[in-house]
């Protein structure tokens, strides 16, 4: 009997360690997915040579660790549409998502019928899902009821919590998860004076959109810059033990505006050092109508008109930006740091992503919102474990739209008949690889960019042409588009412009928007402003 009962508790060891080693070799073939988005960053990193004086020391190491696509742009140049089209793997002008989330909430399920989000198609195979900060333009998401469905686990808004001096102690801004302000309320607010801008103006956002300035602690919540506090959560979780593969999406605020960080980020930056965008005298004297239009932007003199009413105001908002650059690059830093001590930072791909650009004056405008490269252009970054391409940079024109493929198959994860990018993992094992393809950013209703390894074609809603040449042309200050020589390039580029554009999402038909108004009161009145001629 002792001998029975001996063999049969052999067996059942047995079992267990077989049972054991079988779960730990699914789990290593299964990586998981560290998911990192930066709000409105652009190339201003000194690894892709934005700007001459970044200092981004953690975004420079980890690039030098995978692979970076330096041609890379989002689908759409502003923060809802961008991230719900990379999230969902759909272009806007198949979804009609261009501009609000209560818009999208109106043909939400009818686009997403039969496929699911990023997030959710990882969980619904088997992974632990979490995110942190700011993934889709809300948070963790833009749709209430699908957020379970989404993740695993998140963090709370932090931002919703925050002291009540740190709002009483700037201006305001729409949206709490930007704050804190300079007590002094930015650049513009200076300009005009609070009092007026109150007084006279009925969007005073505008104007405290175009803001920056440094920080003292005093400024700061108890708990530090909300970044901070969502690299912290993020540190926590990678310490944690897993039991499965994850995917967590950590969405960092920095830069977008209020260009605020910390004093000690600005001190890096001397203002009397610091290097603006030149901008050519004649820069619009070739641009159609609608590209002035979208140029123009909504503080009482159109952006470029009120920044040159003093001569400081974009070399600090160039510092701000800076500043802001670097200080996210910090976060960063500690969050890729975490990984690699824990026991997942070997078999972990890291994603790195921004969902647009920022202008800072070039072509005269700023913020986002544009189809000119400055706006469209953002950096993407794959680090997959064991890849001996890793340190490598490709300049083949690239989507966000392909991100979704690309973590599908890297992921051995079922592929989605609705998805509308192309996989890059051809590119990340071959970085040196070609393609002959475009990519299309959509600004609005029928207004497109068609992006190619070396051009730039843009096409408005009312006929208007743009064309640059990227090899002689990087700044795009030359306008082609007029020029016979070059009509084989547009012809060839025209292809890739969308053969249907969806109706914006809430509507049934097009009405016109608020730059057809703009374009309308121009050519009825003959007033566009002297610095757009």
């Amino acid at each position: 009997m002792k001998q029975i009962i001996t063999v049969f508790i052999s067996i059942l060891l047995f079992l267990s360690c077989s049972s054991t080693k079988k779960k730990d070799t699914i789990a290593d073939t299964k990586p998981n997915v560290l998911f990192i988005s930066v709000d409105d960053l652009n190339d201003w990193e000194s690894a892709l040579l934005g700007h001459p004086q970044a200092i981004t020391p953690n975004m420079d190491k980890l690039f030098a660790q995978g692979v970076l696509f330096t041609n890379a742009h989002a689908s759409q140049p502003v923060c809802t549409a961008s991230r719900n089209s990379i999230l969902s793997g759909i272009h806007p002008t198949s979804s009609g998502w261009y501009s609000s989330t209560a818009n999208m909430k109106k043909n939400y399920e009818t686009v997403m019928a039969n496929h699911s989000m990023l997030p959710e198609h990882f969980k619904n195979n088997g992974y632990n899902t979490y995110a942190t900060g700011k993934v889709f333009h809300s948070g963790e998401s833009d749709y209430k009821n699908k957020t379970d469905d989404f993740w695993t686990a998140y963090s709370p808004h932090f931002w919703n919590n925050m002291e009540p001096h740190i709002k009483e102690n700037g201006f305001g801004y729409r949206g709490t998860m930007f704050y804190p302000f300079p007590k002094n309320g930015g650049q513009l607010v200076q300009l005009y004076g609070e009092d007026d801008i109150i007084k006279n103006y009925k969007d005073t956002n505008r104007f405290y959109s175009l803001c920056g300035g440094p920080l003292e602690d005093e400024d700061i919540p108890e708990k530090g810059m909300y970044d901070e506090q969502i690299a912290n959560w993020a540190i926590d979780k990678l310490n944690e033990k897993q039991e499965k593969p994850f995917f967590m999406a950590v969405g960092f605020i920095r830069p977008h505006v209020p260009y605020s960080a910390p004093k000690k980020y600005f001190d890096l930056y001397p203002i009397e050092d610091i290097v603006v965008p030149e901008v050519p005298e004649n820069e619009f004297e070739d641009i159609p109508i609608m590209g002035k239009a979208i140029a123009y932007g909504y503080t009482p003199r159109g952006g470029w008109g009120d920044v040159t009413q003093r001569k400081e105001i974009l070399p600090e908002l160039v510092q701000s930006y800076l500043a802001c650059v670097t200080f996210v690059d910090e976060q960063i830093g500690k969050v890729i740091d975490a990984l690699e001590k824990s026991p997942n930072g070997k078999n972990t791909i890291v994603v790195l992503w921004s969902d647009h650009g920022q202008h800072l004056g070039e072509k005269r405008h700023f913020r986002k919102q544009a189809l000119w490269e400055e706006a469209t252009k953002v950096p993407l970054y794959f680090k997959v474990p064991n890849n001996k391409n890793n340190g490598q940079k490709s300049s083949q024109v690239v989507s966000l739209l392909d991100v979704y493929p690309t973590l599908t198959e890297l992921c051995n994860l079922p592929s989605l008949p609705k998805l509308e990018g192309k996989s890059m993992v051809s590119l990340i094992n071959n970085p040196k690889k070609k393609e002959d393809r475009s990519v299309l950013t959509t600004w609005y209703y029928k207004n497109h960019a068609v992006r190619s390894n070396d051009w730039r074609y843009i096409r408005y809603r009312n006929g208007g042409e743009e064309l640059y040449n990227h090899k002689t042309d990087p700044g795009e200050h030359t306008n082609l588009a007029n020029n016979p020589e070059y009509a084989e390039v547009i012809k060839a580029h025209k292809k890739w412009l969308p053969k249907q554009d969806a109706i914006p999402a809430g509507s049934t038909e097009w009405e016109g928007d608020n730059l057809d108004e703009l374009v309308k009161k121009w050519e009825t009145n003959d007033a566009i402003p002297a610095w757009l001629k």
